[in-house]
């Protein structure tokens, strides 16, 4: 009920335009002889894709597919002094996919609203300038490297939690996030509601609590940050929902240093998790097996100072993978983005941080304010020839198809077309298969995988 109020309230607002972008002041009360500015804003976007896929890799999937989506979304605050309410919309739906498409609920959810919340800032907490944000209800999450816990622009859907947070900053930039959660499972989940666009209200089911927090220091030296962070994930059956039963800790660390002009840049991050976890979701499956896992990730790249200031950079990323017998050791991304560091997901989307080894290159360029441009090539292995490769399910228990899966090309073109209010964005990703993604005993038989997509958004 108090998603569906503040949705309304929302809605209502939207239809005072002309209080948008403005500061109103309020009246002072008896005592404190100030005013409190009031605020309303309102920010809308609007964005269609097409995109196509042959060569399916996944098992069990149509070997070709094409894919057309809009997403519509409004958000909402209102700003009185330090007190803030706030609330977002995304309506998300797609068409013309076929029968055995493997779109789930990261691109179809359809008039959901995924944040309302109320928060309040605290001033000169512990140093002066610094402002400690405390929020509540419904909303998203996006932390740090975003690998972890992220919230990122190319899926159609938008992950919310419903819980508590605390975010502290300071003048130097140094933030501390702390939050206790119950993630919002995405509905339908079925493949005939997401093909016809159903409509059902997500849910926090109560069955899966997910809490932590992240520290980050902004400038330790020269540029750098270092952030270290600890998560713990824990879930269990429910009669309508079967899970692992997973109980992960998660401990990490990031240390950066921001692209710059001129400038040698890098980035190396790491996690260890541990805990316990099943093998399967089956109702049989009552076994509880130690959890050994982890990911790593390193950068390093260089922005020439002048011209279109290209940025090439390499990189390199491993995640453990289940080949242990008495434990469990695929690691498990949390709530993660995977779009920066391994290309387009939604119809696409193969490499992810599980049972993996892969190195790779980029280069990046702006040829102007309204241009940029990508390209990158990644070379792919299993870290474990008999665990499922990445985000494929492709998978050889007895390890005889090797450990290479292959080569992954991408490039991607944006432009304003209307600076920062049109951009038309353009992307393909070619996957070269190699011995394990041609020859695993569930891989299908349909040659190399090539991907491409188009993009129109409005932002009002």
């Amino acid at each position: 009920m108090t998603i569906s109020v503040t949705t309304r309230f929302l809605l209502g607002a939207a239809a005072m335009p002309v209080l948008l972008g403005f500061s109103v002041p309020a009246a002072a009360g008896p005592d404190d002889g100030q005013e409190t500015k009031v605020k309303l804003s309102l920010d809308a976007s609007a964005r269609a894709r097409i995109e196509a896929i042959d060569g399916q890799f996944r098992p069990a999937t149509s070997p070709d597919d094409v894919f057309v989506s809009f997403r519509t979304t409004i958000a909402a605050r209102l700003d009185l002094g330090d007190f803030t309410l706030g609330g977002e919309i995304v309506d998300a739906r797609g068409y013309g996919e076929r029968d055995k498409s493997s779109v789930k609920t990261t691109e179809v959810d359809a008039l959901e609203p995924v944040q309302a919340y109320a928060a309040y800032s605290f001033h000169d907490v512990a140093g002066k300038g610094d402002t400690l944000t405390a929020t509540a209800g419904r909303f998203s999450l996006d932390i740090g490297s975003s690998r972890l816990v992220g919230r990122t622009d190319f899926p159609n859907t938008v992950l919310s939690y419903l819980g508590a947070m605390g975010e502290w900053r300071t003048k130097k930039k140094d933030r501390l996030v702390v939050f206790w959660t119950e993630p919002f499972s995405a509905l339908p989940d079925d493949a005939a509601g997401l093909h016809h666009n159903g409509f059902k209200f997500d849910r926090a089911a109560g069955n899966m609590t997910f809490f932590g927090a992240s520290g980050t220091a902004a400038d330790v030296f020269d540029k750098v940050s270092v952030e270290l962070y600890g998560y713990r994930l824990i879930e269990e059956d429910r009669p309508e929902t079967l899970t692992r039963n997973r109980r992960l800790s998660t401990f990490g660390t990031r240390i950066r240093r921001a692209p710059a002009k001129g400038q040698f840049d890098f980035e190396a991050e790491g996690a260890l998790q541990r805990g316990t976890a099943r093998a399967t979701t089956a109702a049989n499956d009552i076994k509880d097996l130690d959890v050994r896992a982890g990911f790593g990730h390193a950068e390093a790249g260089w922005t020439a100072p002048a011209g279109w200031m290209p940025r090439v950079s390499v990189m390199f990323d491993y995640a453990s993978a289940d080949g242990a017998r008495d434990s469990y050791g695929r690691f498990d991304t949390l709530f993660g983005a995977r779009r920066a560091d391994f290309g387009p997901v939604a119809l696409y989307g193969p490499v992810g941080r599980a049972n993996l080894v892969s190195p790779g290159a980029r280069i990046e360029a702006k040829p102007s304010k309204r241009l940029d441009l990508m390209a990158a090539v990644r070379g792919l292995w299993l870290a474990d020839a008999t665990d499922s490769f990445a985000s494929t399910s492709v998978r050889d228990k007895t390890g005889a198809s090797g450990r290479h899966a292959g080569t992954q090309f991408e490039a991607r073109a944006r432009r304003w077309l209307i600076q920062d209010r049109l951009r038309l964005e353009a992307g393909a990703a070619y996957l070269a298969k190699g011995h394990f993604l041609k020859y695993a005993p569930n891989a299908p038989h349909t040659g190399d995988t090539r991907y491409g997509y188009m993009d129109l958004s409005v932002s009002f």
